[in-house]
């Protein structure tokens, strides 16, 4: 699916940029207080460079099927059962990350105008864009997952994310 390879593309390489500019950000932030000049915006800006990896990372996790989840008991039902169990568990996280998208987006609204404390020409609004973003991704990417881990799971067996095979 080539959607699905172009999101776990981007997914994986934004949250290895974020971890690389995280790494720096520290790393540069203790050299700097060692120096006695101790950057304002290191708190800020680290604090949303983990809440970004994180929310980015669970969309990539989704995509793979790594997130938490009860494929055991999944699998220990008889297929009649699990068929309808696979459809309710898929159901109820799908809402529950439409709803994160939806609050997120009235978080939002709430906060336009509102800059960082430390960064006052970064809006509130960027940094706070990852809740609803993460959540829509999330969505975006169990539906794009779903198909193969229905097939797997009523087959008896685990979900394996198929390797990224680059085209010719």
């Amino acid at each position: 699916m080539r959607l699905a390879r172009l999101l776990e593309r981007s997914l994986e390489t934004f949250v290895i940029l974020q971890m690389f500019a995280l790494a720096v950000v520290v790393v540069l932030a203790v050299i700097w207080r060692k120096l006695g000049a101790s950057f304002s915006w290191y708190d800020e800006v680290a604090a949303i460079q983990l809440a970004w990896i994180t929310y980015y990372g669970a969309a990539l996790a989704a995509l793979k099927r790594k997130h938490i989840g009860f494929d055991g008991v999944l699998l220990a039902l008889p297929p009649s059962v699990r068929g309808p169990s696979i459809y309710a568990a898929e159901a109820i996280t799908i809402a529950f990350f439409v709803l994160l998208t939806w609050a997120g987006v009235k978080v939002l609204l709430v906060l336009q105008g509102m800059t960082l404390v430390s960064l006052t020409w970064v809006p509130i609004s960027f940094t706070q864009s990852v809740i609803p973003i993460g959540g829509a991704l999330f969505t975006v990417a169990s539906l794009l997952s779903f198909p193969a881990y229905y097939r797997a799971t009523m087959e008896g067996r685990s979900f394996e994310h198929p390797p990224v095979v680059e085209e010719p």
